[in-house]
């Protein structure tokens, strides 16, 4: 998916830049366990959608979840999707829609129908395009989660890739009081169980369904960062010391890092979504539809898709039709560090 808004917040904080290469995992506000609840901010699309997301990444102080570096939900709503060709550097995306078929075109010549359970993952190396139509010309009703993951230097310059995942693995887990519960593996892996899809950087993106009146224990890498995001139905996530911390759909609730395992319950039933990984290996540039480390790397980008260049390809089956790049901030875009 496209970003139309003007997101200022996560492109031109000036400062917190670390050097090229340095090490990510050394935050010093961001080395233990953590249970910061972050509301997702309602974010206008407009244009040609006349759509509206809840985003719960980037936040101001925490630009990252390992290597997940944005996470929108586009519904539930009735609309209808016409995302126009646009483009991509340095990231993958990562559709996992809860209802609604959405068709995916990309410049590698990918056609395809996104639809609920199936994982769509991109991964767009140094450059890719593509466009999202909900099916039919009315409205309909959608809703899905549109994440990115950054890609690291190893992986960043390197040719696009386009994969769905129709079925993907199951994780049962055992309730500590109820009904046992379950886990989509969508992303890397989760309990032992690892997805299909292919990844660069160790990472978790798991769909965990809690039953009625039950409490689930997710096990968790100790090494990693985590967070929980909710999808619906009531969820109380019960930290250790921290205490409970009740945790709904516009909020998502950072865990940081050196946690084992942590235990969620639920009155009425409840889907949250988990995501985690290792800390990423460098501070990043995101604007727009770009993820890179320097403001130089972003400019090149913009001016390669406006100037129509073959880095980014032709969306299959599209005319000229595309989705301009908006016009750069008046300051010096600059990496962001975490400060929780």
């Amino acid at each position: 998916m496209t970003r139309l808004d003007a997101d200022g917040a996560v492109a031109t904080t000036p400062g917190h830049a670390r050097e090229p290469g340095s090490d990510g995992g050394d935050d010093s506000a961001g080395d233990g366990p953590r249970a910061l609840l972050l509301e997702a901010r309602e974010v206008p699309l407009g244009g040609v959608r006349a759509m509206s997301v809840r985003r719960a990444l980037p936040q101001r102080d925490l630009p990252l979840v390992g290597a997940w570096c944005f996470l929108d939900r586009f519904g539930p709503q009735v609309t209808r999707m016409r995302v126009q060709p646009h483009p991509h550097i340095g990231l993958q995306t990562v559709t996992w829609p809860f209802q609604g078929d959405v068709r995916h075109r990309d410049s590698i010549g990918s056609d395809v129908m996104v639809r609920r359970g199936a994982l769509n993952l991109m991964t767009s190396g140094a450059g890719i395009s593509h466009s999202e139509y909900s099916l039919g010309e009315d409205a309909a009703p959608l809703d899905a989660l549109q994440l990115w993951v950054a890609l690291p230097e190893s992986r960043r310059h390197g040719a696009p890739a386009f994969e769905q995942h129709a079925v993907l693995p199951q994780v049962a887990l055992p309730a500590e009081s109820g009904s046992d519960g379950a886990a989509a593996v969508v992303l890397g892996v989760f309990a032992g169980v690892a997805s299909p899809a292919t990844t660069y950087t160790p990472i978790v993106g798991a769909e965990v369904r809690v039953p009625a009146d039950s409490r689930l224990r997710l096990p968790l890498e100790p090494a990693w960062e985590h967070a929980l995001v909710g999808v619906d139905g009531d969820l109380s996530v019960h930290t250790g010391t921290d205490g409970s911390v009740a945790l709904d759909d516009a909020h998502l609730l950072y865990l940081g890092l050196r946690r084992d395992h942590v235990e969620v319950s639920s009155t009425g039933g409840a889907t949250v979504f988990l995501l985690g990984g290792e800390p990423f290996e460098d501070d990043i540039v995101m604007w727009w539809n770009f993820v890179g480390r320097t403001h130089e790397e972003i400019v090149e980008a913009r001016e390669e898709w406006e100037a129509g260049g073959e880095r980014f390809g032709h969306v299959v089956d599209h005319g000229d039709e595309r989705i301009p790049a908006p016009p750069l901030p008046a300051v010096r875009l600059t990496r962001r560090r975490r400060r929780v």
